[in-house]
């Protein structure tokens, strides 16, 4: 079992200033702790679910290349891009750099952007849910196209390029995996078993996993794509400093449906989280495989 770093806040500490000592030395620590990959959200507003709208956030492929300058072996993403907040041809660019820049290490975290208020604000198209899964899958096929030796235009419904080059190629081969994040049964996972190398969904229960689980197997089986190929991620909501036994309980369950990546997210300062659960988490997760 592996696991991510999902650094989702820059609050702590309150010092703008110390944002940046504070983030590479996160990263650096959760490497050496065994942290098998780093992500971050993409918001330009905190989300208001979890904290005020006005607490700060940078953005997401910025803040990744930072990362990558500290770092030296885990995986980059964010978990997960907003389809609405980059033309498809740019991020395909974006997510290359970063790939090329890392060394290999890059991984487009990619799903249907959701948060209206930060849409609004910044001016960015809010457009009904059924079009966001329509761009959603354009966006995928045009990067698929891009990483691909193919270098002629694309033509679809919502986006339309003359030419699909991309130089200098993604270092990773055959090129970046694509993780699609999101439980949604008729569309989103869909999509996981057309085209993504993994999937992302949060832990609401073994149950409910596995419900989710069985329909991506169904959607494979539809699809002809191999269910085993997919990687299965989760994004893990009990905390695993303050409830560990229960955090590993749940590790396990998930473990036994074929999961085999969690992120968990800070809870108090970002450094001393990744030092405690690299100290206390880490090792224990070796053990269930």
């Amino acid at each position: 079992m592996r696991i991510g770093l999902h650094y989702w806040t820059f609050t702590i500490p309150s010092e703008p200033e110390m944002i940046a000592p504070t983030l590479a030395r996160t990263a650096r620590i959760a490497e050496d702790a065994g942290f098998a990959s780093f992500t971050v959200m993409d918001h330009y507003f905190q989300m208001e679910a979890t904290a005020p709208a006005d607490e700060p956030m940078l953005e997401a492929y910025t803040t990744l290349g930072f990362v990558a300058a500290h770092t030296e072996r885990m995986t980059l993403g964010v978990l997960v891009t907003g389809v609405m907040y980059r033309y498809p041809g740019l991020l395909a660019k974006i997510v290359t750099t970063l790939d090329v820049l890392s060394g290999g290490r890059a991984r487009l975290g990619i799903g249907a952007s959701w948060y209206e208020r930060e849409q609004r604000g910044l001016g960015v198209p809010v457009v009904p849910v059924g079009e966001r899964f329509e761009r959603l899958e354009e966006t995928i096929q045009i990067c698929l196209q891009m990483w691909s030796g193919n270098n002629g235009p694309y033509e679809g419904r919502h986006y339309r390029l003359a030419e699909t080059l991309c130089v200098p190629a993604p270092l990773r081969r055959p090129h970046p995996p694509v993780m699609i994040g999101g439980g949604g049964e008729k569309k989103t996972l869909l999509l996981v078993a057309r085209y993504a190398d993994s999937c992302n969904l949060f832990d609401t229960g073994a149950d409910e996993v596995r419900h989710k689980l069985d329909v991506l197997r169904a959607h494979c089986a539809a699809e002809g794509r191999d269910y085993d190929s997919i990687e299965k991620t989760l994004v893990m909501r009990v905390p695993p400093l303050d409830e560990p036994e229960a955090f590993l309980t749940a590790v396990r369950e998930y473990a036994a449906l074929g999961v085999t990546e969690i992120q968990v997210t800070p809870d108090r300062h970002p450094a001393e989280f990744a030092e405690q659960v690299g100290e206390r988490i880490v090792p224990r997760l070796a053990e269930i495989g």
